[in-house]
């Protein structure tokens, strides 16, 4: 034993020495049991073992995964991402399943004092046994479970068996049964679910499952996250936060808090090591004495001078690493290590405002939101995660919102957004559907909050937890709602709203004060805090979705100012590349029946919108590739004409997170990065309206607004211009301006009368450059039109492209607006994309692919919003 530690923890604890039994002596041992199962379909389902008899004998199964993965995997069923498949795999959802797999027990694992089998994940409805001894009954996807097994373990060979009911036909009778049934998302098409039915409002799984409006409807089965045993005797560590009790340019005061569960009474060490980001470290010990059960310990650690971690675009991301150790005499038993960064994190609300301050300085967010990254979260490894994060962060963001309809993301996810400076807006997943009210569903929903929660709290790209997506709005404003709470008449209609207000206004928020105090609560999103009418301009956050769903034009965003703007969308289809992926080599329509499968928005008909707004603002399409081009550009202009509107609007408005970031699956949807990792135009697009310091421009009435917009902490010096000219180059009006860009500011630099700007010029016939200027380099640039893009009469671009390798200069003798690099079925990856090109301007483009570069310079066909060359 080292003696001059155990003389400081006897000095610092006033307690006895270390208790010398041996029996603390052996560390906890994890086995996993990740990897190779048996699945087959369960002998109870008698319909579901006649109807598919091949499935009801064992095949192969991976964990972690689901049935519909091994089902594929095994080719017994076809990939729905392909074709139009997706109702080929229904039959797997509404069925029962068992996995089951050895596990090898030696001796000396019996003499362990404990054997728990621990479950990061089971979806949903499980049954756990082991040696035909059933021991633990789950019901909630989005929680760890833990149950002792070794009362029922042996030496040598164990079989454990999981069985897994449908969670479709397990709430069925139920809901059925209830005369009104809550309201719930996307019905079924698939006839599984009658049309106001919904089974998905009263389960805690992945809503998105069920279907939505961007995703298939794959109601996913199986042990979805890794599962292990655990060894362990007397003591191990349950959980550790580290809370930030104070942070100043001097010292940061931290506290770690343990939970220990142990089963007997007795002492134990718990050493805890901050490293910080330079590599030194510091070590703080303790003696504690536990009495049998849950034990809370906090132990007190300060950090001097220390650094801040800051959003990206705001500063460095220093992380500290803090590793607690449960030790005995002579060995440490347990550990756990965790990330952590200090920052300070303020939601701005003051007459309706709502923002947030990261250190004490109001950031502008700028971002997206995220749906899961794909139907079947066991299959999504860390490289496809940080392919989305850099490429949010490569695109000036500064925010993703994880949305509340998927699940809770694995801790890779949120160590690359610490690490890349992303701040998380992080929703609980409640996707939409209204609540059960009922005590029990509340307590389960506790237990999965406090464990998420604790789980998450280390990481300082969270800065806000929201307690679900569009419940309460949905709940006071849809339709739908009102008419069923106008059926179920006043009592009910309380009783209900009673129950959500309790859910998301105390049992979520008293999780987050609780188990990571200092990070904002809110209630929903959008949301005023219980303060006022939610969804509106004026107070709290806001969705906006008269453009698309309603169909109104998309200037409609240049109406008002909201406080923030955390849903706002435009549909576009993804890359060539993607859509062969999936559809095949056969020639394509708008409305082929493998798109319309691929489109979920009005149940498969979403398509005849992406053609009316065609319609409304661009060109007829050459070809199948020009219409995906022209969807594309559409999304680009419709979300750059919000964004930089919302950028205008500061400080009224704080925030502008677009819809959506990602797909789920290869699809036609509100993504700006498909499923396959290509960005479409709107993220090259997002590039340049969130960038740093932007130009804005708004032509309405017979005016130029110009603004600028600076998210810098400290005044830049810069130049502002504007010309006109016609379609044969001929300049026609200009202005321009030196200008100090003030610290976190926008403002309008003027208003500029068609006639100052135009002169005579007609309005088909001539165009507008702005620009903003730093150090005389042109930091952001947007082109003003008096008339939609279909009205204009563009020249011919004379586009060429002279290539180097995978390096390609693009040179135009006209205005070519919008230009994209299509390479049609060849997946590549161009550094910039849906730019614009002056007369005689050249921009040299970088192409990221495996094909080589001769494939690259055949596939190439360049497209603009003007005439053919």
């Amino acid at each position: 034993m080292d003696l001059l530690w155990a003389r400081k923890l006897a000095a610092a604890s006033g307690m006895a020495m270390l208790l010398a039994s041996s029996a603390w002596a052996a560390p906890l041992d994890r086995i996993s049991l990740d990897g190779a199962w048996e699945i087959r379909v369960d002998p109870r389902d008698a319909d579901a073992a006649k109807a598919h008899p091949r499935e009801a004998v064992w095949f192969p199964a991976r964990v972690p995964g689901s049935v519909q993965q091994d089902l594929i995997a095994a080719e017994r069923a076809p990939d729905p991402f392909k074709g139009i498949n997706e109702a080929p795999i229904q039959w797997a959802g509404l069925s029962g399943w068992q996995y089951r797999r050895v596990i090898e027990v030696s001796p000396e694992m019996l003499a362990r004092d404990h054997l728990e089998l621990v479950f990061d994940g089971l979806d949903t409805f499980a049954t756990v046994s082991v040696n035909g001894t059933d021991l633990l009954t789950t019901g909630n996807a989005h929680r760890r479970w833990r149950v002792d097994a070794k009362p029922v373990l042996k030496a040598g060979r164990n079989e454990l068996v999981i069985a897994f009911a449908s969670p479709i036909r397990t709430l069925q009778p139920k809901v059925l049964a209830e005369a009104n049934s809550l309201p719930g998302e996307y019905e079924s098409a698939f006839g599984d679910e009658p049309k106001g039915k919904q089974t998905s409002p009263y389960i805690r799984k992945p809503k998105y499952h069920y279907g939505w409006d961007w995703g298939p409807r794959l109601v996913a089965t199986g042990i979805w996250r890794p599962a292990r045993l655990e060894a362990w005797d007397n003591a191990r560590i349950d959980g550790l936060r580290i809370e930030q009790e104070a942070l100043n340019d001097f010292e940061a005061r931290l506290v770690a808090r343990y939970r220990i569960v142990a089963d007997q009474d007795g002492e134990v060490r718990l050493r805890t090591t901050l490293t910080a980001p330079n590599g030194s470290s510091q070590n703080v010990e303790r003696v504690a004495r536990l009495a049998a059960g849950i034990n809370d310990v906090s132990v007190p650690m300060t950090v001097t001078a220390p650094r801040r971690w800051w959003p990206t675009g705001y500063g460095d991301q220093p992380l500290y690493k803090i590793t607690g150790a449960l030790a005995d005499a002579d060995s440490v038993n347990d550990r756990v290590d965790r990330t952590i960064g200090l920052r300070t994190v303020e939601l701005i609300r003051k007459d309706g405002s709502f923002g947030f301050k990261v250190n004490g300085v109001p950031i502008f967010a700028k971002g997206a939101n995220l749906i899961p990254f794909d139907m079947f979260p066991a299959r999504v490894g860390s490289e496809q995660m940080r392919q989305i994060v850099e490429s949010a962060r490569d695109a000036n963001m500064n925010m993703i919102r994880v949305w509340g309809g998927g699940y809770y993301l694995d801790d890779a996810f949120y160590d690359i957004a610490d690490e890349l400076g992303m701040m998380v807006w992080q929703d609980f997943m409640f996707g939409g559907a209204v609540t059960p009210p009922d005590a029990d569903f509340r307590h389960d929903v506790q237990i999965e909050a406090e464990e998420q929660v604790e789980r998450l709290q280390p990481h300082p790209s969270v800065i806000v937890w929201a307690g679900n997506n569009e419940v309460l709005s949905g709940w006071e404003n849809w339709s739908d709602r009102k008419a069923f709470k106008k059926r179920v008449g006043a009592d009910e209609q309380e009783r209900i709203g009673v129950g959500m207000a309790v859910l998301f206004d105390r049992v979520l928020r008293d999780a987050v004060i609780t188990r990571a105090p200092g990070i904002p609560y809110w209630p929903g999103s959008p949301s005023t805090d219980y303060e006022g009418p939610t969804d509106t301009d004026k107070d709290g956050d806001r969705h906006f979705w008269d453009v698309w769903s309603g169909s109104k034009p998309v200037e409609r965003y240049l109406d008002t100012c909201p406080r923030f703007m955390s849903e706002y969308g435009f549909q576009a289809m993804p890359d060539m590349s993607t859509i062969r992926g999936f559809a095949g080599k056969a020639p394509l329509t708008i409305d082929s029946p493998v798109l319309k499968a691929h489109q979920k928005f009005l149940a498969g008909e979403g398509n005849e919108r992406l053609g009316m707004y065609l319609d409304q603002r661009l060109r007829p399409a050459r070809d199948f590739g020009d219409l995906v081009y022209l969807t594309q550009v559409n999304q680009a202009q419709a979300i750059d004409m919000a964004a930089r509107h919302h950028r205008a609007c500061r400080p009224v408005t704080m925030g502008s997170l677009y819809w959506q970031l990602n797909d789920t699956w290869p699809a036609i949807s509100w993504a700006s990065i498909d499923y396959e990792g290509q960005w479409k135009l709107l993220h090259h697009a997002a590039k340049r309206f969130f960038a740093p310091q932007a130009i804005v421009t708004e032509h309405k009435n017979g005016a130029t607004r110009v603004a600028i917009v600076s998210d810098a902490t400290t005044p830049v010096q810069a130049e502002w211009r504007i010309a006109g000219f016609d379609m044969a180059g001929k300049s026609l009006g200009t202005r321009r301006e030196a200008v100090t860009l003030e610290p976190l500011s926008a403002r309008d630099v003027a208003t500029i009368a068609d006639s100052d700007l135009f002169s005579e010029a007609d309005a088909t016939a001539s165009y507008a450059v702005a620009e903003l200027l730093i150090d005389g380099r042109s930091v952001s640039r947007t082109i003003v039109e008096r008339v939609l893009p279909k009205d204009m009469a563009y020249a011919a671009p004379g586009l060429s492209a002279r290539w180097q390798g995978k390096q390609v200069t693009i040179t135009a003798k006209a205005l070519a607006r919008a230009v994209m690099l299509d390479f049609g079925d060849v997946a590549a990856q161009p550094s910039d994309d849906g730019f614009d090109l002056l007369p005689g301007e050249s921009v040299t483009i970088d192409i990221r692919s495996e094909a080589p570069a001769a494939a690259l310079r055949r596939a190439l066909t360049l497209r603009t919003l003007g005439p053919q060359a």
